[in-house]
């Protein structure tokens, strides 16, 4: 049935997506940089060479969580990723440091994000109330389910904006790494390649996943839902 594709497709997409993740990172953080440089030094390194000094590299403690803060121009690395001269940990620091420069060049997908970021926050926190709505006062359950759609419509723009402010960080991450020398070809380069590349999946996934929820419940309002 079309909503069992609809639900358990994207779902069974995002699980393959994160178990991709996690071993190609597993991989490749066992395997050492011959520049001997750790995620840390390298993110430093390419926020000089690129003129950016005002965005502050800090180390968090959560696995996998390295993000660039905008708002508050701050780098933020997990341990395994700032502290090791991994192969894996060179390609993450150095993807992070791609948002950077989006941000210093005005990267328009990303300007176009972060503008989306506060409606997507106050979406993500009344979906919760909205599905709760449609049991408590079944009434209004048709109109209920339409804001849903909108929520999910906004959610499906974000992550389809998502897309090419992640695809050029990566795209910049390697070639970045390999004109500084921090990455040698070859082996090292194909490494950088198999941890962006299974990254960029995960966000492929977050987009179907969302889409197929807007589609769903667009197929419930036209009653189109056994179709």
């Amino acid at each position: 049935m079309l909503w069992i594709l609809l639900l358990g497709g994207p779902l069974l997409l995002g699980f393959w997506a994160q178990h991709r993740v996690k071993s190609a990172f597993k991989k490749w953080k066992q395997v050492a940089a011959t520049s001997g440089v750790t995620g840390a030094q390298a993110a430093q390194r390419i926020l000089e060479a690129a003129g950016i000094r005002d965005v502050e590299v800090l180390e968090i403690r959560d696995m996998l969580g390295d993000h660039y803060d905008p708002a508050r121009k701050r780098l933020c690395l997990s341990p395994e990723v700032y502290r090791t001269p991994s192969v894996a940990a060179l390609g993450i620091a150095a993807h992070e440091c791609g948002h950077a420069i989006q941000h210093q060049k005005a990267f328009a997908p990303l300007q176009w994000r972060m503008a989306v970021v506060p409606t997507t926050m106050i979406v993500s926190r009344i979906l919760p109330f909205l599905f709760i709505g449609v049991f408590i006062v079944p009434a209004l359950a048709l109109k209920v389910i339409m804001v849903v759609a909108v929520c999910y419509a906004v959610l499906a723009v974000f992550q389809l904006i998502t897309l090419p402010v992640e695809f050029d960080a990566s795209r910049r991450a390697k070639i970045i790494l390999r004109e500084m020398g921090m990455v040698q070809a070859g082996e090292e380069a194909g490494g950088v390649n198999q941890v962006l590349d299974a990254a960029a999946w995960t966000y492929v996934a977050a987009f179907v996943a969302v889409f197929s929820q807007l589609l769903y419940y667009v197929l419930i309002l036209t009653g189109n839902r056994n179709n």
